[in-house]
């Protein structure tokens, strides 16, 4: 397995109003955008971090998935060595193939998949073949990677088998609710968690990402509202002392936010 198979590498939202939710995560997590020039014909914006490197992008939620119901959400692409093989198995696993393998000039090769329970997310070869370096999160980071499912302990098994991940710490949240979290095979530590939906829950499994903002939770959870955001869980505590909460932008994206 090398570097780049089975890690997260980029974060991209697509939503009804690119201009607003520029400026709505730009509030809140300090990101700055930039628009991508490389691709001729291409209209994308890209998210940079504390430090100026670019961790995801921004564009318009592409008219079929709209005619679909999709609504604006937000998809991390998870980095393979080989897109196609890994679509093959994918399918063999149970899921489905939402867009087939596609080559982005200067990007690299994409394919946009959903797991066997229902949640979205791409898997991605740079075209450089080459992952950004691994460092501890910086702000604007990805700090955390969220998976509400129907069966999480089937779904553990099928992201192990895609992608080589493992089983780390669990938490019982309550009666038959266990948060189970995993890491990168070979990598130390915990990248995300797993747990399944509560019973009759009206939303169906997905992926939420976690941003790692500057300053106290609270205060990012006024600028949440004040843009004009909402609030869907928290701020609480979470296990090590940091803060966190959940909460859904101004087009319906849902999204997460994490602090010291």
């Amino acid at each position: 397995m090398s570097d780049i198979h089975g890690r997260i590498l980029w974060y991209e939202l697509m939503t009804t109003d690119r201009d607003a939710a520029a400026v709505f995560y730009s509030e809140i997590v300090g990101w700055k955008t930039q628009a991508m020039t490389e691709i001729p014909g291409m209209d994308y914006t890209v998210w940079l971090n504390s430090k100026g490197e670019g961790i995801g992008g921004l564009m318009d939620l592409p008219e079929p998935a709209r005619q679909m119901g999709a609504p604006p959400h937000w998809l991390a692409y998870i980095g393979v060595d080989d897109v196609d093989a890994t679509v093959a198995q994918a399918t063999e696993l149970g899921a489905k193939i939402y867009a087939p393998p596609f080559d982005v000039e200067t990007v690299g090769r994409i394919a946009i998949i959903a797991d066997p329970q229902g949640a979205v997310f791409g898997v991605y070869r740079p075209a450089s073949g080459q992952a950004p370096a691994k460092s501890p999160p910086v702000f604007g980071d990805v700090s955390w990677h969220e998976l509400t499912t129907a069966d999480a302990e089937a779904a553990l098994t099928f992201y192990g088998e895609l992608f080589g991940w493992r089983p780390t710490d669990a938490m019982e949240m309550g009666p038959g609710m266990t948060y189970q979290m995993f890491g990168r095979e070979g990598d130390e530590g915990s990248i995300g968690g797993m747990m399944n939906l509560p019973p009759n829950a009206p939303m169906p499994p997905n992926w939420m990402m976690y941003f790692y903002v500057e300053g106290a939770a609270d205060d990012a959870a006024e600028r949440v509202k004040a843009g004009g955001g909402r609030i869907l869980n928290g701020p609480m505590e979470i296990p090590g002392g940091d803060h966190a909460f959940q909460a859904m932008d101004v087009q319906g994206a849902a999204f997460a936010i994490h602090a010291k």
